[in-house]
């Protein structure tokens, strides 16, 4: 696992989309991947080839670089609470139904945050028969456009924006945190001990996704005793959310 996360990083990083020039780049990404890939979104809404909403002025933005061609692979947002008012509902909320009221009831909201827009681009999709990888390369795409190394690090891009979303939300003081997510990445990212709490129905959001929730202190508390080497690379070695056991539980 440590040598993959090596060849990951020397081929790929992770961008802190901080300025409007990187900005732009989320918006194109997500215009690529929702309005023409999959067609959740009708690209005459956004006829600048830019695909933003309401939440983006209230969101921590990532991107996944890869190194050698500048091409951005994937991106995905973190929904801050709004400063100004702490009860409005986030996405997840909105358009998802939400029914375990024992899960969500003692949740200090200015602690919650929402992981949206979680996106890769078509490039570094999985074949669908490519069983033995998460995110792999599209059939299309020229054989010889990367190297047999970098393909081999393409099933971490989603684990990457895992990281990106722990990041953002250290950064934040973000305890909680909703989710959309497809069957097939929750089920993922339970086998690496990230365990999202389904807390509603299977809806067709973006395609059919079941809302979910996970708290930073448990998800910590269970990788860091059962996946190590997961945790080292969702935390950076301890650099966010560094000590599990001395966390304060919110």
């Amino acid at each position: 696992m440590a040598n993959t996360i090596d060849v990951f990083n020397q081929y790929f990083e992770m961008v802190s989309a901080t300025t409007d020039e990187l900005k732009n780049e989320v918006y194109k990404l997500r215009y690529q991947v929702y309005c023409i890939e999959t067609k959740f979104e009708d690209p005459e809404h956004y006829p600048d080839g830019l695909e933003f909403d309401e939440f983006d002025q209230q969101s921590i933005h990532y991107l996944i670089r890869h190194r050698s061609s500048g091409d951005f692979a994937a991106t995905t947002r973190l929904i801050l609470p709004d400063a100004n008012n702490p009860e409005k509902l986030f996405p997840a909320e909105l358009y998802c139904q939400i029914d375990n009221v024992a899960v969500m009831g003692t949740i200090n909201r200015k602690h919650l945050a929402e992981i949206s827009r979680f996106c890769v681009s078509k490039a570094f999709k999985k074949r669908k028969n490519e069983a033995h990888t998460l995110v792999g390369i599209d059939p299309n795409w020229q054989s010889n456009h990367f190297t047999l190394d970098e393909r081999r690090t393409f099933p971490h891009i989603s684990l990457a924006l895992m990281v990106c979303a722990i990041r953002a939300s250290y950064e934040n003081n973000i305890y909680y945190t909703y989710a959309a997510m497809e069957s097939a990445l929750l089920r993922f990212l339970s086998t690496l001990g990230i365990h999202f709490i389904k807390i509603g129905p299977l809806g067709n959001y973006h395609g059919e996704r079941w809302p979910a929730m996970i708290k930073a202190t448990d998800m910590n508390d269970n990788i860091a005793e059962k996946k190590p080497d997961i945790w080292d690379l969702l935390t950076n070695k301890g650099c966010y959310w560094p000590s599990v056991k001395n966390q304060v539980n919110p």
